[in-house]
């Protein structure tokens, strides 16, 4: 599986445990920034490039952090197809994958730790979306509703 990652300043440490997490979990990793944890970075262009590289399929699934995970988590759902769902635990995760088929876990690097964002990536990415019945029909009205809004 291929997971693409990106980060502002606040989420550098945290994005840089979980790629050598992922990848000793045979997990290809592809970073797209932020390039350190020293200078003051947006998490904008980073949410940004982790959606894009969902979209065109490129990677499976994205992770983003910052400091909360709030402001990453908003740019990327800003693209239509991106359903990114910020976790703060691993049911969080398992139910943002089976009923909402989520496609980016964001996370906090000031929120969670290590070892706590470890057990929420493991969870996230080994979750199947339950597709049919009721949580087909609510990711189906997702999708309507960017055809309506994003325009």
């Amino acid at each position: 599986m291929k997971i693409a990652l990106g980060s502002d300043h606040a989420g550098y440490q945290l994005k840089r445990h979980i790629m050598d997490h992922l990848n000793k979990n045979c997990h290809e990793c592809e970073d797209y920034g932020a390039p350190n944890g020293v200078d003051a970075a947006s998490y904008v262009p980073y949410g940004q490039a982790v959606s894009q590289a969902v979209l065109s399929g490129a990677c499976d699934f994205g992770i983003l952090i910052c400091g909360t995970g709030l402001g990453i988590s908003i740019t990327a759902n800003k693209h239509k197809g991106i359903r990114a769902a910020l976790c703060t635990n691993e049911y969080m995760a398992r139910m943002a994958r089976q009923h909402n088929d989520a496609n980016i876990l964001a996370l906090g690097g000031r929120v969670v730790g290590s070892s706590l964002a470890f057990s929420i990536v493991d969870a996230f990415l080994a979750e199947p979306f339950e597709s049919g019945g009721r949580h087909q029909i609510r990711v189906d009205e997702i999708k309507s509703t960017e055809q309506t809004n994003f325009k």
